[in-house]
């Protein structure tokens, strides 16, 4: 009789968006003449843009045609165009990175949890909580210790390294899913610096860079000194270009960063990631890494901008409305994610039947991304301009009422 990896049993029993969305379904069924706006879910809502939809046509059309039709691509690391775009759209923003250090993924959430693979069992793990579910979840399943860095309405959501504890893995993203934060040059060096005095390795979450505004906000952790012995950087076109529904990402492992075996051996981590990948991974297909492509070129980037600053615009709107109803939230300026703190003390479970009931509006539990996240709500400006701007209409009204 085969044996179950008994560490599933250790997680919640359902995912925090399954919860949600039989809340939600409970809801509709007992009423269903509601019009329910969703700002749960982070997913985007405007159509892929018009010059990366011709690139994956186009590579669809050369799969249909003998001389140009494409197999497995050899490496699986991802086709050289797609990665030399990539590399150039990191010196965009005064960032070096090679070509060969990049691999092209289906996405930042199966990265971020596959990643863990190639490292020891018996390693710590160290999250800022709250966190995206799949930090701490890949992990568990594994059955490593996971230990949790607070953050808070203190030091603004923002959890900084505590010299006195031990981790040989570090989950970091910022901007943050959930909270919306965002850590500065001299923020990531702390950490950077923490990472190599404990010689860990630092796991860092870029899939948000693309709606950073401020000047003093890194892209890349690879534009902070040090971090190329210590990190890598993990990305997603999900909310770049909205490859939600198309899925492609890319992770990044410098040259530079190896660790020494039980052997004594030198172990280059770039090496082992791409023996994990070409084990359980067979790549991306050749028409969506065309589409990858074609975001990175100068019409794509100017098509892409005009969708995230009409996020940008929501979020904008979502945050005036908090502050006229003076309400303490985070995010917003360099982030899709509103995140604030629930009225009157409610937890934050109590607030989304509320919200839901009261103004038929649907965002995300605090609670649901770990301790430090209760009492707290989500809200995300993915979706439509009209409806969130009713949506905000609606929860002013719910609170004045």
């Amino acid at each position: 009789m085969p044996k179950i990896n008994e560490n599933f049993l250790k997680l919640e029993k359902n995912y925090l968006f399954i919860n949600i969305a039989k809340k939600v379904n409970a809801y509709k069924e007992a009423n269903p003449d509601a019009d329910i706006i969703r700002m749960g879910i982070g997913d985007v809502t405007l159509p892929i843009p018009s010059v990366v939809i011709e690139a994956m046509k186009k590579g669809a059309d050369e799969m249909g045609v003998k001389e140009t039709f494409k197999g497995y691509e050899d490496s699986g690391a991802g086709y050289d165009f797609l990665k030399e775009a990539i590399a150039g759209y990191y010196k965009s923003f005064g960032v070096d990175v090679l070509p060969e250090e990049i691999r092209v993924s289906d996405g930042a959430k199966s990265d971020c949890g596959n990643i863990v693979d190639i490292f020891g069992d018996d390693n710590v793990v160290l999250v800022t909580d709250p966190a995206y579910p799949v930090y701490v979840d890949s992990n568990l399943m594994s059955g490593r210790k996971v230990i949790y860095a607070d953050s808070n309405k203190e030091n603004g959501f923002a959890a900084m390294p505590d010299e006195n504890v031990k981790a040989d893995i570090i989950y970091l993203c910022s901007p943050n899913n959930p909270t919306g934060s965002v850590y500065t040059a001299e923020q990531l060096k702390q950490w950077i610096d923490y990472a190599k005095k404990n010689d860990a390795i630092i796991i860092y979450d870029s899939a948000y860079e693309a709606f950073i505004t401020e000047d003093n906000i890194p892209r890349s952790i690879f534009a902070v000194e040090g971090a190329r012995e210590c990190a890598i950087e993990i990305c997603s076109l999900s909310k770049t270009a909205g490859f939600t529904g198309m899925r492609c990402g890319y992770t990044v492992i410098p040259n530079e960063l190896k660790f020494k075996a039980s052997d004594g051996t030198d172990v280059y981590i770039s090496q082992i990631w791409g023996r994990r990948q070409g084990s359980k991974f067979n790549g991306v297909s050749y028409p969506v890494q065309c589409a990858a492509a074609a975001v990175f070129t100068e019409k794509g980037l100017e098509q892409i901008k005009e969708n995230i600053a009409y996020y940008q615009e929501n979020a904008k709107i979502i945050a005036n409305a908090l502050d006229e109803m003076g309400i303490f939230y985070t995010g917003g300026k360099n982030s899709p994610y509103i995140w604030f703190k629930c009225p009157d003390n409610m937890g934050s479970w109590e607030f989304f039947d509320k919200l839901l009931s009261e103004a038929n509006v649907v965002g995300t539990p605090g609670a649901g991304f770990g301790r430090n996240g209760e009492g707290y709500f989500r809200l995300t400006a993915f979706g439509d301009r009209d409806r969130t701007i009713e949506a905000m209409q609606r929860f002013k009204k719910m609170m004045n009422t």
